[in-house]
């Protein structure tokens, strides 16, 4: 399958990034992998993607630097003309509980998740407002909206991710532009496969599911929210998190 549509997915390197790229790549999409710092594992992916018909950019920014954010989609646009979907996935963890946290650790997470998510946005929208077509796809969590002790910084940036969201639906609508953010839960990644086995316990009790998510439970969500079947639906914020926030 070749849409002749393009996807531009941020921080595409890690357990929930490189699972949405190889479905984005078996769906048909041309895509722009943007990473920091871990191109290795970015180029191994490439390798495993199924869908030769489809071509694939791996490009290095710092998406927290306005002008880095803008190069990468002006890369994607004078690769492939269009970037029809947007997965703004990139994002950081500096945990401390409140009294030890430092200035930078707060500043870092926000700087990545939150001012990265609009840098991004901002170079975006005007390709697509003049498309008048586009995805926004925001990877919130669900920390952004129960809290969680230990990450202030973290809770903070993905708090901000979804009135971000709802702000850029809202003001990208009249453009048949959509925007919506995606809690995941729990997700089984390298993150939690450092956990020991006790946390990790102590975590699926309170899930209703009673287990964590996978990295393919998000990608679903993605392909349908970047799907026409999603083009009545934005300003949401869609919880994947096996029932823990309800």
């Amino acid at each position: 399958m070749n849409l002749n549509k393009t996807a531009v997915i941020t921080g595409a390197s890690g357990g929930i990034g490189s699972s949405i790229a190889k479905r984005m790549n078996i769906l048909g999409y041309n895509l722009v992998l943007n990473y920091n710092s871990n191109s290795e594992s970015l180029k191994a992916l490439v390798e495993t993607f199924e869908n030769e018909e489809v071509e694939t950019r791996i490009f290095q920014a710092d998406i927290s630097k306005f002008d880095e954010a803008e190069a990468l989609m002006k890369d994607a646009i004078n690769n492939f003309g269009t970037i029809d979907v947007l997965v703004n996935n990139a994002g950081i963890t500096r945990d401390k509980i409140l009294t030890m946290m430092s200035a930078d650790d707060f500043n870092d997470v926000i700087n990545i998740n939150l001012s990265g998510t609009f840098n991004c946005i901002k170079h975006v929208c005007k390709k697509m407002i003049k498309q008048k077509s586009g995805r926004i796809i925001n990877i919130s969590s669900v920390i952004g909206l129960i809290g969680n002790i230990g990450q202030v910084n973290y809770a903070a940036s993905k708090a901000g991710i979804i009135g971000m969201t709802k702000s850029t639906a809202k003001e990208l609508a009249r453009k048949k532009i959509t925007c919506n953010a995606i809690a995941p839960g729990f997700i089984q990644t390298k993150m939690t496969d450092a956990m020991t086995d006790d946390a990790k316990q102590e975590i699926v009790k309170n899930i209703p599911l009673k287990r964590l998510g996978n990295p393919e439970d998000i990608a679903d969500l993605v392909e349908f929210l970047a799907s026409e079947k999603a083009s009545y639906i934005t300003g949401q914020v869609i919880s994947v998190d096996g029932g823990l926030h309800m």
